[in-house]
């Protein structure tokens, strides 16, 4: 997923109050269109998930376009 050349990343400003949160929507390994929550974590240098579902019928049309 975050290996997907066509993923679209989002800035989720309403959860962004104490760290930087991410929306990541792209397609797995197993050919499911998923959004993913994140953020990073410098002092670590990680990615830490935060949440994971798959994807709404908007959120999948928005991927493919």
């Amino acid at each position: 997923m975050f290996y997907d050349d066509n993923a679209i990343q989002f800035w989720d400003e309403q959860h962004s109050d104490f760290e930087d949160r991410f929306l990541l929507l792209g397609i797995s390994s197993k050919m499911r269109i998923l959004l993913i929550v994140h953020c990073y974590r410098e002092q670590e240098s990680v990615i830490r998930i935060i949440s994971a579902r798959k994807a709404t019928k908007n959120e999948s049309q928005l991927y493919g376009k």
